[in-house]
């Protein structure tokens, strides 16, 4: 069986099709408000926690001195932040079950 991918919109179709009094563009809007609550307080340092599903959060990673493949020469790489996500445990037994 080959893999696919779910986009935002087959996201909003699927939920819609699941919610017969939401309109997809109701929908549509309330996934945008996630993502982007989301987004806004990851940003800031804060955690997002949906029990079951998973965890949104940050990592600092400290400056750190890399090599350029290139040349070979040394470069300080600068300290950065990046989103992380921490999958819930019903999400990877779920992901985890066999069909």
């Amino acid at each position: 069986m080959a893999k696919s991918t779910m986009t935002k919109s087959d996201l909003i179709d699927a939920i819609a099709a699941k919610s017969p009094t939401l309109t997809k563009k109701a929908v549509g809007e309330v996934v945008d408000h996630l993502f982007k609550t989301v987004t806004e307080s990851v940003a800031k340092g804060n955690e997002v926690s949906v029990v079951g599903f998973g965890k949104f959060h940050s990592v600092k990673r400290k400056a750190r001195m890399g090599r350029n493949p290139a040349t070979g020469a040394a470069i300080k790489i600068a300290a950065t932040t990046s989103p992380r996500f921490s999958a819930g445990k019903a999400f990877k037994d779920a992901v985890a079950k066999k069909k």
